[in-house]
């Protein structure tokens, strides 16, 4: 992660923190994260399979055939038999460190692995194998923030030599004399493909596997798939979040707007347009000539306003705000025909009836306060929680329960 972004977050940190007063001049207390970090031959030879367990912090969520795989936050991922998507079943879980997103395509699933893309053969589920890793392709990996810490200390984190995997938090002081800080930081497709959700940074369009970091795209050339090769990236924009293709184009969300790429040449995408919004974290999905677009503000994330927004996309080259809704918490969403699913935390699963977009009407409210992201399937929906894993079949009037699987 470069430098200057490192030390912008310490310097946004210092503003969003209120500030006090003691007899030496005024002061501010905030939380910060220190890396627990692994060395890089240590981080390169810890993926393991192992026994099913408890989740510990829910993140992303793919399926591929009768599976679906639920990332622990920067852990690994854990892999569920939903053939009986009534009664699923924990099969194992794949110790993956720094891990955040995956991808698969004919039985080869693809994972990063903190500044690595790591590929393992799943053909046997029992039986899973690493096929290929390819080193340091993503130099500027999301190391997110930690909930609850203001910032990152890097100060001791010796990129050349280590990887992050986990950080502590300890509360520190900063104490000012004349509006100046005393100590600071100083950071020196054919084939049978899967389906991620909302929030995804892979992805996977005929023989391309696509991925973003914090500033850049990543293009791997998949045509092997046990020898993907990396083509290189492009810089996008600033703090990219998500990515999600729609025939033969690439939506890429980022805290500050949506930017839009053609796959007329797949190895090399090519920019179109851009849109911008308030800032907040933001997940893209497509459907028709209308991108959905939830924008969660607070924390870390921005303002604090957080919205739905419908975007007219049918001009790749001129895409507009058609219309705006006020949501509590919004992460992941999904859209499906006549139907827009959005995981507002705060409140649940809303359920929108989209037949006559961009006017948008709620007609279910599934109360979980802590949804996070939606698969939406040909038969079914899937939400994740950070918890639970909860399938609906579709109906005439949105959605009805069909199980609730315990991550726990």
């Amino acid at each position: 992660m470069k430098a200057f972004y490192r030390i912008s977050l310490f310097i946004i940190s210092l503003l969003i923190v209120s500030c006090d007063q003691d007899d030496n001049g005024d002061f501010i207390d905030y939380q910060v994260a220190i890396p627990v970090t692994q060395s890089l031959a240590d981080f390169r030879a810890s993926v393991s399979i192992e026994d099913p367990q408890p989740i510990q912090q829910s993140g992303k969520i793919y399926t591929y055939e009768d599976y679906i795989f639920v990332n622990d936050f920067f852990q690994g991922i854990h892999i569920i038999d939903n053939s009986n998507p009534e009664n699923p079943v924990k099969l194992s879980y794949l110790k993956i460190p720094a891990n955040q997103d995956i991808a698969v395509k004919d039985d080869i699933l693809y994972a990063d692995s903190g500044i690595d893309l790591v590929a393992f053969n799943i053909s046997n589920i029992t039986n899973i194998t690493t096929v290929a890793r390819l080193e340091n392709v993503f130099p500027t990996y999301n190391e997110l923030t930690p909930e609850g810490a203001d910032f990152i200390d890097y100060s001791t984190f010796n990129a050349d030599e280590d990887v992050i995997v986990g950080f502590t938090i300890e509360t520190r002081r900063e104490v000012f004399y004349d509006t100046a800080v005393v100590e600071a930081s100083n950071d020196a497709g054919s084939g049978n493909t899967g389906q991620g959700g909302s929030l995804a940074r892979f992805n996977i369009t005929g023989d391309f596997l696509y991925a973003v970091d914090n500033f850049s795209l990543n293009v791997f050339d998949i045509t092997n798939l046990d020898n993907p090769q990396d083509l290189g990236e492009e810089h996008v924009g600033w703090q990219i979040e998500t990515i999600f293709s729609y025939e033969d184009y690439l939506y890429i969300g980022s805290t500050a707007g949506m930017f839009i790429y053609s796959l007329d040449t797949p190895s090399s995408p090519t920019y179109q347009s851009e849109i911008s919004h308030i800032v907040g974290c933001d997940p893209v999905v497509v459907q028709g000539n209308f991108a959905y677009v939830t924008i969660r503000g607070g924390n870390l994330c921005g303002q604090d306003l957080s919205i739905l927004e419908v975007i007219n996309v049918e001009d790749k080259q001129n895409p507009f705000i058609l219309e705006q809704y006020s949501l509590d918490q919004p992460y992941g969403l999904g859209v499906k025909d006549d139907l827009v699913f959005v995981c507002d935390q705060g409140v649940g699963l809303r359920v929108f009836n989209a037949s006559q977009t961009p006017v948008l009407e709620q007609i279910q409210l599934f109360e979980n306060a802590t949804a996070l992201d939606v698969i939406p399937q040909d038969d079914k929906l899937i939400m994740v929680s950070e918890t639970a894993i909860f399938q609906y079949l579709y109906t005439e009037d949105g959605l009805t329960l069909l199980s609730e699987f315990n991550l726990l």
